[in-house]
């Protein structure tokens, strides 16, 4: 088994494929000033939750937008399954072009999400990855990853509206009924949720008329199965699609 590890700002998602299938997904809280022991004994936990034999992995690869949790976690995986974890960063054969002004500077999240929009669905492509932040990336016809918009993320949102201000308080994150709301909450739903859905719609037009064509969408992360199904555009949902690049890199690197 490989176990794909996406290191985000706010959640770890780690994913174990045999056979080319991911047969789990967990997630665990990000925590920069865990180390690299408490890390080892949270791994051994969820993975033994899905039955996951330390001598099943036989290789790792991690993506990070946290650098301080790099060393720690690759400690982590190499003290408890004996193996040399991949990083993905600079060097990392991808299979892609990285078109942008500085391509080290480009996050190892993106290049994932896209490395597996390109060879899981072809391209171009639009990707949305609906984590801490929103990111919006490009892929072209010629499958070089040539762009992203950058967007404070839902719960970033949400969470300024209730830390914000002195009324409003912390709400779940869920659709109300009406796009009008009739109390606080669904108020805050209202624009959270139709929102969010109504500038990934409106960014999309505006990127499709940039590049001159129209682009098949993908959306994963974990807040995109709550807000995508109110996008008006056609949007395929991937859910894992950032670990599934991590696997293709490991194969590609391997």
């Amino acid at each position: 088994m490989i176990l794909t590890i996406d290191i985000g700002n706010t959640n770890i998602a780690i994913g174990g494929f045999s056979d080319d299938r991911l047969e789990f997904v967990v997630r665990i809280a990000t925590d920069a000033a865990k180390t690299a022991d408490e890390y080892a004994g949270k791994l051994l936990s969820v993975l033994a939750l899905h039955g996951v034999e330390r001598t099943a992995i036989s290789g790792a690869i991690i993506s990070s937008v946290v650098p301080p949790l790099n060393k720690v976690m690759a400690d982590a995986v190499r003290f408890i399954y004996g193996v040399e974890p991949l990083m993905v960063g600079p060097g990392i054969k991808t299979g892609i072009n990285i078109r942008c002004d500085t391509p080290s500077s480009v996050g190892a999240d993106l290049i994932c999400g896209c490395v597996a929009a390109h060879h899981i669905y072809g391209s171009p492509s639009l990707i949305v990855d609906m984590g801490t932040a929103t990111k919006m990336m490009v892929v072209n016809r010629a499958g070089a990853f040539i762009g992203v918009s950058i967007i404070p993320g839902v719960r970033m949102g949400m969470r300024a509206l209730s830390e914000g201000t002195a009324q409003l308080p912390q709400v779940s994150l869920e659709a109300p009924p009406s796009v009008i709301g009739k109390n606080t909450p669904d108020c805050m739903r209202s624009g959270v949720v139709f929102g969010n859905a109504s500038l990934i719609d409106g960014m999309i037009d505006r990127i499709t008329e940039e590049v001159g064509e129209p682009l098949p969408v993908y959306a994963t992360g974990g807040l995109a199965p709550v807000i995508t199904p109110y996008c008006r555009h056609a949007i395929t949902l991937d859910e894992h699609l950032v670990l599934k690049g991590l696997y293709l890199l490991y194969q590609k690197n391997t």
